[in-house]
């Protein structure tokens, strides 16, 4: 199976760095693109384990990376874990850093920070989500709609069990995530939930609605998806900006329970959407260190997602990793494309990093 594109940065883990993971791109006003991501540090590959925000640099359009410098850590949050990040050129021209605060069980929430100097110093963090909860928002996932309205699609994880103190260790969350949606129209100084939620109506399923990401249609719904363990992800949809959704169903989109990443594509309007599309049937193996997650591919609609065609692959299942939590940015006439890419040898699908630049013309556009 022909793969496109080629692999300009490739992040496996060490003995002192256990996993280098999810991240998002953003373009620099000198003509840089700054790439920033969560690195593990200490002897843990796993999401609650010690961990800070790194970046890297490219002058050349993404073909070459400079090392990683530290941005920001978690004990400046006095949290357990930092992570999962998203970028967005804020109003005044601010660059906006989005990461997840894992403090404890029942307090994860994603946080901003600014930066008016492109990158160099950040200001103190703000928390975007109002009430104390577990609310578990992927990275590269924070929008901004065409009227300016940020928007943050996340998924709300109840404590499991009867809990007399959060902060214990060994208690767990629910794995039953419910859509929420956090809406900001003052540029990120202040933030609300969306009138109303999502939940998974489907009593046999251990997911419910993780990772949610949502995306702007050409005619102002908004889109929205997330992973299940139904064999699909799911889809929601709002006509009013993200106050109300409607009830979520399968979409066109067979997966594992594994994320999805969609944006469009600024040269010509079309959707790409990037996903592991395999439906877990009963008698497919799934091996333990991939989690069912490839082989990874992309694909393109002309029509703001009614159809979908040009499907290429970025990994195959040859390959034995574990493809996902991919981010998207397109940089002249390629895209870049960052996304896990465990392969058995480094102990977790989540352990790697590796971005893969795909010129636009590897691409047949539908």
């Amino acid at each position: 199976m022909e793969k496109k594109g080629k692999i300009v940065l490739d992040l496996g883990p060490s003995v002192e760095n256990p996993r280098n993971s999810e991240g998002a791109f953003i373009d620099l006003k000198d003509g840089r693109i700054m790439f920033v991501y969560s690195r593990f540090i200490g002897q843990s590959n796993a999401d609650d384990a010690p961990s800070c925000i790194t970046c890297r640099y490219s002058s050349d359009g993404g073909d070459t990376w400079s090392d990683d410098t530290i941005i920001a850590k978690a004990e400046e949050h006095e949290a357990h874990n930092i992570m999962s990040v998203s970028l967005q050129r804020m109003m005044n021209g601010d660059i906006g850093l989005f990461y997840f605060v894992r403090k404890a069980r029942n307090n994860g929430r994603l946080h901003l920070r600014r930066s008016g100097d492109e990158g160099i110093t950040w200001s103190e963090a703000r928390c975007c989500i109002p009430g104390l909860g577990y609310y578990v928002t992927n990275n590269d996932r924070v929008v901004r709609l065409t009227g300016g309205r940020l928007i943050i699609p996340t998924s709300f994880h109840k404590m499991a069990g009867e809990v007399a103190d959060y902060n214990v260790p060994n208690y767990k969350n629910d794995s039953r995530g419910i859509a929420h949606y956090f809406l900001s129209d003052d540029d990120g100084l202040t933030w609300r939930e969306a009138q109303s939620f999502c939940a998974l109506h489907a009593p046999h399923s251990k997911t419910g609605l993780q990772e949610p990401g949502v995306i702007e249609l050409g005619n102002g719904v908004l889109w929205s998806w997330a992973r299940t363990d139904m064999g699909f992800q799911y889809e929601m949809f709002s006509m009013d900006q993200g106050e109300t959704w409607s009830q979520a169903v399968p979409s066109q989109f067979s997966s594992p329970r594994s994320p999805l990443s969609m944006k469009r594509m600024p040269h010509n309007g079309h959707l790409l959407a990037v996903w592991n599309p395999i439906p877990n049937y009963q008698s497919r193996v799934i091996g333990k260190k991939t989690g069912g997650r490839t082989p990874l591919i992309g694909s393109v609609s002309a029509d703001d997602g009614r159809t979908w065609g040009a499907f290429f692959y970025l990994e195959t299942e040859e390959d034995r990793g574990g493809y996902c939590y991919t981010a998207i940015h397109f940089v002249g006439d390629a895209v870049m494309l960052a996304y896990c890419a465990g392969v058995p040898e480094d102990g977790s699908l989540l352990a790697r990093l590796r971005i893969r630049k795909v010129r636009l013309s590897e691409i047949a556009i539908p």
